[in-house]
């Protein structure tokens, strides 16, 4: 019997969700090798933390099921086709999503060294507009698509008109999902913001 009642995996998945993306930043920064002047160069450390990752992803998304199934009753699967496909994909884009988060970091870093600005200038808005576009993309393909798992049939597309208090979510938590990670982000950035230098003492008598 599951003794983990269904909000103590919503808070799990939140726990884990959150704190991914400064957990991959900081892991990929650590990777990377450094410049005589010690800051992270070259895509390498990002590619070694996408490895990390496949490698979490492999005990935990792979053995550990692989196990289960193995010694309990009521952990077979029937190996559909549908289900395969759709899993898979959910898979790749589970993937994709932590390849785009690795190098968003990176390339948030370069612009802002580009334009000779504080490295952290742009990589605070990447959580923000993750954890915004994530949540209300979520919910538009839940209004539009919707398959039947009792036939396999994927293609059953029909629009459910909801309420207006939806809509108002959507906006007020995206707003502020958005103004918590912004203001979060900004803090750090603040920190990390060069000093500007020490005035130059006039030389007594000089005009």
């Amino acid at each position: 019997m599951n003794s983990v009642p269904w909000w103590g995996y919503v808070i799990g998945a939140g726990l884990a969700w959150g704190t991914y993306v400064p957990l991959i930043f900081f892991g990929g920064q650590m990777l990377s090798p450094l410049s005589p002047a010690g800051t992270p160069v070259g895509v390498g450390g990002r590619l070694a933390s996408i490895l990390c990752v496949g490698v979490a992803y492999f005990f935990l998304a792979v053995l550990i099921p692989v196990a289960l199934m193995a010694v309990r009753d009521d952990a077979k699967a029937d190996w559909r086709g549908v289900g395969l496909t759709f899993s898979a994909l959910a898979g790749v884009a589970g993937a994709v999503g932590a390849i785009c988060v690795i190098f968003a970091s990176k390339a948030a870093v370069d612009a802002a060294k580009a334009e000779q600005v504080n490295p952290a200038t742009y990589r605070v808005y990447i959580a923000p507009l993750i954890f915004c576009l994530a949540p209300l993309i979520n919910t538009l393909l839940s209004l539009v698509w919707h398959p039947d798992p009792k036939t396999g049939d994927w293609s059953v597309f029909h629009f459910d008109v909801p309420g207006w208090k939806l809509w108002a979510g959507i906006v007020l938590v995206s707003l502020g999902t958005f103004l918590v990670l912004m203001s979060k982000e900004e803090a750090e950035a603040g920190k990390g913001a060069p000093k500007p230098a020490a005035p130059t003492p006039e030389t007594p008598g000089a005009s």
